[in-house]
């Protein structure tokens, strides 16, 4: 069922504004007849949403969608990522209540009630083009809100036609296809600054140019940091375990993932046979004239070269001229010592090529991490491989990261895992470090006003002596 507003059929006469406002107003009403329904009800929009991209044939459609589009990742990995990151929010979201009383508490005689929060515009990275939008309107229909996706112009074929398939699950549950909307042709900036300048909240994933304007909106807004993982091997770690899981993750969709390791950082006392095991696990060692064809490759005039970023390894490394041996590799390392601005291999990469770095001990590989992340990724993540809990509990309490994994391919745990306790999400908060308003994964609650009522309950006033007489003991009064 389709809410009734104006069209938008003529919009080649119509400046971004006025576009904009037509499709603002179909959302609003849309949610005129779903922001009072019930948690049941919500809760099937949802699962509709989730339907539309979960069942293989559409995850297979839009995961070949998105690389003819985009250029970027490989069709195999982005069917996994399409139902993966959709089975796991749908699970996350199943679990949490978002109608009515969320909460009660009866000592502080507060109840909170969620409401939503209104029109969301969701903007949407070229990386991710179909598993980015549906997870950002499962998130938004939770909340019994109205989405409008402003998808990258790369990935708006893709992206088009994921709503189009949210749309008619919508229909098939007799919802408001409105309640999922998408910018339509041509996207430009300039249509996606009017959309989150008209909406309720905007939420953003992808380019820090896009979270710089969605924060300079005037509109409550929501962003994500750069990411650009380093990890540590120890001295105690299972290195072929790592290994596998380094490798894994790095290949994961041709290292699209804003939470693709970039860097590893080993410690001395394991150096050769950590290298040795990355190696095993399919990773090809450039030497110093390799590392030099590498980087020539990867960044032509100070930026990366889309004719390798997110491609094969065997595309990489004929384009770089390496040999036979590199062609049949997962992915490719360089050795490098150097870190800072100045230094590229440091950086993200968005490709196979993974930097190693040598360190004599945790303090060293700590200082080496703070540093990587000073060039890029400062507040993102990080991560360790150890049996040592007391060595991740350090990196926790010292490193400036909203996350740090222990153990764990970043691709498969940062946003997400199956064991693991972080919710599963494609956009990740990086806390002020990354210039971010949140420090953790977005989530249901991002999409959700909450009303407390509040209720007299017994006096809870202590007496000055006990919360000043420390003090007044230590220095007077």
């Amino acid at each position: 069922m389709s809410s009734q507003a104006p069209s938008i059929d003529q919009a080649e006469s119509l400046d971004e504004t006025q576009r904009v406002a037509v499709l603002v107003e179909r959302a609003r009403a849309a949610m005129e007849g779903f922001k009072n329904v019930d948690q049941a009800r919500a809760d099937e929009a949802v699962t509709a949403l989730a339907w539309s991209l979960y069942k293989p044939e559409h995850a297979r459609e839009l995961a070949q969608m998105a690389v003819e589009d985009t250029g970027l990742g490989n069709v195999a990995d982005k069917i996994t990522k399409n139902q993966r990151k959709t089975f796991g929010t749908l699970r996350d979201l199943m679990r949490a209540k978002t109608v009515g009383v969320i909460e009660e508490d009866a000592a502080l005689g507060l109840v909170k009630y969620a409401k939503p929060v209104g029109v969301v515009a969701a903007v949407t990275p070229s990386t991710n083009p179909a598993a980015t939008p549906v997870n950002k309107a499962m998130m938004a229909l939770k909340g019994r809100n109205a989405v409008i996706i402003a998808p990258s112009p790369a990935g708006l074929s893709t992206t088009t036609r994921t709503v189009d398939l949210m749309r008619a699950e919508l229909a098939k549950i007799g919802l408001a296809e409105d309640l999922v909307q998408v910018l339509p042709a041509p996207v430009n900036k300039a249509l996606t600054n009017a959309l989150m300048q008209a909406c309720d909240l905007v939420v953003v994933t992808g380019s820090q140019n896009n979270v710089r304007s969605a924060y300079s909106s005037g509109k409550p807004a929501l962003g994500v940091g750069a990411g650009n993982v380093p990890v540590i091997i120890d001295a105690s770690a299972d290195l072929d375990d790592a290994a596998v899981k380094i490798c894994a993750s790095k290949i994961f969709d041709n290292a699209t993932s804003c939470s693709s390791e970039n860097s590893v950082v080993i410690l001395d006392a394991v150096y050769d046979d950590a290298l040795a095991a990355l190696q095993r696990a399919g990773g090809y060692l450039a030497d110093d004239s390799e590392k030099q064809a590498i980087a020539d490759t990867l960044w032509v005039n100070g930026h990366l070269n889309r004719k390798v970023i997110a491609k094969d390894a065997d595309v990489f490394a004929r384009e770089a001229e390496l040999g036979e041996a590199a062609q049949k590799a997962k992915f490719f390392m360089v050795q490098e010592s150097a870190i800072g601005p100045e230094h590229p291999f440091c950086d993200e990469k968005l490709a196979l090529v993974l930097s190693v770095y040598r360190a004599a001990d945790l303090d060293d590989a700590m200082d080496k991490v703070r540093a990587i992340l000073a060039v890029k990724g400062h507040g993102h993540s990080c991560g360790i491989h150890t049996k040592e809990p007391s060595n991740a509990r350090r990196i926790a309490e010292e490193m400036d990261v909203v996350r740090v994994l222990v153990n764990q391919a970043h691709t498969f745990g940062n946003g997400g895992g199956f064991d693991s306790g972080l919710n599963f999400t494609l956009s990740m908060g990086c806390g002020t470090w990354g210039g971010n308003s949140i420090s953790e994964n977005l989530n249901y609650r991002h999409f959700i006003n909450i009303t407390h009522l509040s209720t007299i309950i017994p006096e809870d006033k202590p007496s000055e002596e006990a919360l000043f007489g420390g003090h007044w003991k230590r220095y007077g009064r």
